[in-house]
């Protein structure tokens, strides 16, 4: 055994699992939280969840959330809970918004370290498992957002530990039932096929005692229990209403058909895989190799029946969106901390490909630095194009040698962290207009119950939140009575005929391209 990896068993046989998992929190809640509140919300998630949880805190209507006092019946409520308990206590902005879904999404790191622990022989596997969970760019930087999935991770994870720890102590079980409950609370009918994958295995695996453990039974009952009195709660208030929008329109629709017009081909996710998870997506492919070739262990059973199942059931959805993919990041990481720990045990003896690739990858990522020094030259970004390029240089020159898993590990943990030091982390913000320059002028220029219309596409939450007002998409007619209006700047300065036909208007004020335009009752 090489000296590093003598450093490395030592280390980690020194360690005892409690200080692993404080520095595992640590790392994650530092990585998580970081620069949480440097960027706008955006559309769609961030600016509904926002709105929802502020009306809360103003309002106090804990049990039946509105949107500018119009029921809202698309989720339930638990982040949204969390998000206005937040705004109590530090104020309405972006970093109370996205501080609870951070903090829940840092303690899955830890939580899969557990959850590892369980499934494999040596802490070796596990930690792989939780450092690459840490350092996958799509779990932290949407565990960041204030959006759903990065919970629901998170619970998941729970559940499946303690699932497995039922074996040893049966009063898990209700860990097990208060982990899917939670998932129900926070993304409804996603606890089914995510309960599926713990039923799936739990078959596969012939856990038959599962199905005898009362603690189970009565874990699913208190973790079903306050998803469906709030489920009840809406049914007695809004009747057949909140049954259709909830469960089909939100919900059985998504699955059966093309919501919104989000149709993609079945291998969309697998592209979504593709594009966001370097560098370990080089090491995904020997991974499930290794999994299938020992298929019989209760690891890989879960790896695999977790992985498969879900990627199998989201890719044949009519509706697909990137976030969607979420909960399959968790079997990743095991998968590839389960071989990472193998490669650290013995190297690969042929390296030659992996070593090209790494070294083609030092290269862009200089090349990147370079280019973003003359195109957008924000310090964090070109420092983070150094550190990954030299992060590939330095794993080039060291492969297969397993100090080369080291710089990689570091090398993205430092990446991520400039990149959310910087203004790209939210890239979505910049798809369509700044909203905030707009906002402003919405506030100063209209009263607090004023509904404004706009000529642009379609409705964008973040400009209602900023703006505190609702803005209803609409064609440009000849308005009725009192409105106010945003209107794009070219329709008033190149159709002079539009601007004649308009009835009698002031302009409020200017931004992002568009007219704030107040029309006279005529």
């Amino acid at each position: 055994m090489s000296h590093s990896k003598r450093r490395w068993e030592d280390w980690s046989q020194t360690l005892g699992d409690r200080q692993i998992i404080l520095g595992l929190s640590l790392a994650a809640l530092f990585l998580f939280c970081l620069n949480l509140g440097n960027m706008p919300l955006r559309d769609w998630d961030e600016g509904t969840r926002a709105l929802v949880a502020r009306e809360i805190f103003r309002t106090g209507n804990w049990l039946h959330p509105t949107q500018f006092g119009d029921p809202y019946l698309l989720k339930p409520p638990l982040m949204d809970w969390l998000v206005a308990s937040s705004y109590t206590l530090g104020g309405v902005n972006e970093w109370t918004s996205r501080l609870p879904g951070a903090v829940g999404s840092a303690l899955g790191v830890p939580l899969l370290y557990c959850l590892g622990r369980q499934l494999f022989q040596g802490r070796s596997p596990a930690l792989w498992s939780a450092l690459v969970y840490l350092t996958l760019l799509p779990v932290v930087r949407h565990g960041r957002l204030l959006m759903l999935d990065g919970l629901v991770l998170t619970a998941l994870i729970f559940s499946l530990w303690c699932l497995l720890k039922v074996q040893k102590s049966p009063i898990w079980g209700l860990g097990f039932g208060l982990g899917l409950g939670i998932i129900a609370f926070v993304k409804g009918l996603l606890m089914l096929p995510l309960g599926a994958i713990a039923l799936l295995f739990v078959i596969w695996d012939r856990r038959w005692f599962i199905f005898k453990n009362p603690y189970i039974w009565l874990g699913l009952g208190l973790g079903a229990c306050p998803v469906l009195l709030w489920y009840g709660a809406q049914i007695q208030h809004y009747g057949a209403t909140f049954i259709q929008v909830h469960f089909f329109n939100q919900g059985f629709d998504r699955v059966a058909s093309t919501v919104e017009s989000h149709q993609e081909p079945p291998w969309f996710y697998l592209l979504e895989i593709a594009k966001y998870t370097a560098p370990w997506l080089f090491f995904l492919p020997q991974s499930y190799q290794y999994l299938w070739q020992t298929r019989q262990t209760s690891s890989s059973k879960l790896i695999l029946t977790g992985s498969i199942f879900y990627l199998g059931l989201i890719s044949a959805m009519g509706t697909k969106l990137p976030w969607y993919v979420m909960p399959i990041y968790p079997f990743l990481a095991l998968a590839l901390g389960h071989y990472l720990a193998k490669l650290w045990d013995a190297p690969p003896r042929k390296a030659m490909f992996l070593r090209g690739l790494f070294g083609l990858l030092a290269i862009a990522a200089l090349g990147g630095g370079i280019y973003l020094y003359f195109t957008d030259p924000q310090i964090p970004l070109i420092l983070m194009a150094l550190t990954l390029g030299g992060m590939f240089a330095v794993t080039t020159w060291l492969w297969p040698r397993p100090q080369a898993l080291y710089i990689l590990v570091g090398g993205m943990y430092c990446g991520l962290a400039l990149l959310f030091c910087s203004q790209a982390w939210v890239w979505e913000v910049n798809e369509a207009f700044p909203v905030k320059p707009i906002a402003a002028i919405i506030r100063a220029e209209t009263s607090a119950d004023a509904i404004i219309f706009t000529t642009f596409d379609y409705s964008r939450p973040s400009l209602d939140f900023y703006g505190d007002r609702p803005v209803r998409p609409q064609p440009l007619e000849a308005p009725v009575g009192e409105q106010y209006w945003l209107i794009h700047q070219d329709l008033l300065t190149e159709q002079p005929a539009l601007k004649e036909a308009l009835p009698p208007f002031e302009r409020l004020g200017r931004a992002s391209g568009f007219n704030l335009v107040h029309f006279f009752p005529d």
